[in-house]
């Protein structure tokens, strides 16, 4: 019947979708969710595009991936400088010169790096060399100051473990610059699609037969879902009935509330780095699209953001890809390679994390390397 059944409804399957039946294959794209757009849903409220499952930015230096997106939608100038918060103290993220000067009262590069090199050093001379853990790491990179109050509370909170539990590898570098530069990327582009990224990704479909709430796993072998090929972009293990075992992920919960003002916390996201503090960030959506006409002049909404262990049945966010859950999802990749019929792709059918410009770069080179 189909030429092609993408399964998931997400960035990663729209693109192959898209890509499909511009080619003149016939596509079907069905997700066990009731709406479109994946994790990237935005829904409407108070006027205020509301990314429901957490901050979803744009940004990529690839330019072939830019131009791509940009037919359909059009992006603001959006750029994502986040705000961290310590008890009542305030700083700038990435780690820059406005937060060297906040923490230190330092003003010239050299200063801070003299600052962070002095920190550096008694860490050394307190005896740790080489780093055992996610804690020393981050000591040897970026000394205590930093240490203690922007990056350890927030990252137990992140992945429910002491941070002298967590293995090094976790935290390979910590991005700090030597400029007053509050952009938390360095991407070329960046922006959020103006009207929200359902409309987007709804254009992304447009001519292509999209079925929701039809669950994959549970109707493989209906006659109408059969296909010359089929994509999946679910989790992976889930596919073969985790016959070899569950790869972890973390989860994540989110509180969504009205408030009545027109302004909340000045900033899209302002993180909270205090372990005490039981959420991650807050998020306003209506500083994503501050050009929105529509947006209330009363309300706002925010997004309270909570890290939690993931529970079968749940939605997946961050795959753990530690040495146990990398090794055990390679068995799976190989099993999927004997799958006939069956290609994996994007977050949880690749098992990494994707930004939205790889979920782009892979869906476009999956497309190419099967046509």
């Amino acid at each position: 019947m189909w030429d092609f059944l993408v399964v998931g409804a997400g960035l990663f399957g729209a693109v192959c979708a898209r890509q499909l039946s511009d080619m003149g294959k016939r596509v079907l794209v069905i997700d066990r969710r009731g709406h479109i757009a994946g994790n990237a849903y935005t829904e409407t409220v108070e006027g205020i595009h509301v990314h429901r499952y957490g901050a979803h930015i744009f940004h990529t230096s690839d330019r072939e991936v830019w131009d791509y997106v940009c037919r359909f939608a059009e992006f603001n100038r959006y750029t994502n400088s986040p705000l961290a918060k310590y008890k009542d103290e305030l700083y700038n993220l990435p780690f820059n010169m406005n937060t060297f000067h906040a923490l230190w009262g330092v003003a010239s590069p050299e200063e801070a790096r003299q600052e962070i090199e002095r920190q550096v050093l008694k860490v050394k001379e307190s005896g740790i060399q080489k780093p055992r853990n996610l804690e020393e790491q981050a000591l040897l990179l970026v000394g205590r100051d930093i240490y203690e109050k922007l990056v350890k509370g927030y990252t137990e909170k992140q992945w429910g473990r002491r941070a002298d539990e967590l293995p090094a590898f976790i935290i390979r570098r910590l991005p700090v610059r030597f400029t007053y530069d509050n952009n938390y990327f360095n991407d070329l582009y960046q922006g959020i699609p103006i009207g929200g990224y359902t409309a987007m990704i709804g254009r992304m479909f447009e001519g292509v037969e999209v079925r929701l709430g039809v669950d994959y796993l549970k109707h493989r072998s209906d006659p109408d879902l059969q296909a010359g090929c089929v994509i999946f972009t679910g989790m992976i293990d889930e596919y073969f009935d985790y016959c070899l075992g569950e790869l972890e992920y973390r989860g994540l919960r989110f509180e969504t509330e009205v408030v009545g003002l027109k302004n909340f916390q000045g900033n899209a996201v302002v993180n909270y780095t205090e372990y005490e503090v039981p959420y991650t960030r807050i998020i306003e959506h209506r500083h994503f699209e501050p050009e929105n006409k529509e947006a209330s002049d009363t309300s706002t909404v925010i997004t309270r953001e909570y890290p939690s262990a993931f529970q079968k049945g749940e939605e997946p966010y961050y795959p753990v890809n530690d040495e146990r859950n990398d090794r055990l999802y390679q068995q799976y990749s190989e099993l999927a390679q004997k799958e006939t019929g069956t290609v994996f792709g994007g977050r949880l059918g690749q098992y990494r994390y994707f930004d939205m410009d790889d979920t782009v770069r892979s869906a476009l080179d999956l497309i190419s390397s099967i046509r």
